[in-house]
């Protein structure tokens, strides 16, 4: 059973410097726009740890600390108590972002291989999505287009059991203040100019691990 535990250690800290079915579109943005985007979401100055023009809580801003022995470097580790993301990294140490996982009964902890990544992504809602909030999700049923308001945000990391797409993802968001929330439709948010950083240093056939909020029962378990 996949339990949630202290993988992280507490000390030594040190500062560094939506459920969706891909889109596969005839024109994607080029490399231009691409990083014209990534300078709109990219705060002017930007620091990793002191950054925050969102708002969000200092605990938050990407942070790097100890890792416990034994965790694979490369590995993601989702802690849905605390709203953590951790990047394990060479050497000991992990990065640790904060993050907003999927609201009620929506997030599914369980172990995911990062099959497939792309920047600026395209996005379309689920059919279940659609059916339980029409009036949200059925205006995008043909997808969204690339951008800064797009759901997917800036970045997306594609979780998959073996072949299947489970179409969870770790992605951008436009809406950081849901940072440290339960808001997803099953996903996990990061801000977009976190994310950025991060998707460079991640390596597809990765794991990721997205651990149970305490209480919780998977069948994926």
């Amino acid at each position: 059973m996949l339990t949630r535990r202290h993988f992280i250690s507490a000390s030594a800290m040190l500062f560094s410097p939506a459920i969706s079915r891909p889109l596969f579109a005839n024109s994607w943005p080029d490399e231009a726009q691409r990083a014209a985007w990534d300078a709109q979401v990219t705060p002017p100055g930007y620091d990793a740890a002191t950054t925050n023009p969102w708002g969000l809580h200092p605990r938050f801003l990407p942070t790097r600390v100890i890792a416990n022995a034994g965790l694979t470097p490369g590995d993601i580790h989702v802690d849905a108590v605390a709203h953590y993301l951790y990047h394990i990294e060479e050497g000991g140490t992990a990065m640790r972002y904060g993050v907003a996982i999927g609201r009620d009964d929506l997030y599914e902890p369980g172990t995911y291989t990062i099959q497939r990544k792309v920047e600026w992504p395209h996005w379309t809602p689920t059919q279940s999505m659609i059916r339980r909030e029409p009036e949200v999700y059925a205006k995008y049923a043909d997808g969204m287009e690339p951008g800064p308001n797009n759901a997917l945000g800036s970045r997306a990391l594609y979780l998959y059991v073996g072949d299947r797409d489970t179409y969870l993802r770790i992605h951008g968001t436009p809406y950081p203040r849901s940072i440290g929330t339960r808001a997803s439709s099953g996903c996990v948010r990061m801000v977009m100019a976190h994310i950025n950083d991060l998707y460079s240093n991640v390596v597809t056939g990765s794991t990721a691990f997205l651990y149970p909020p305490e209480g919780y029962v998977s069948a994926l378990s």
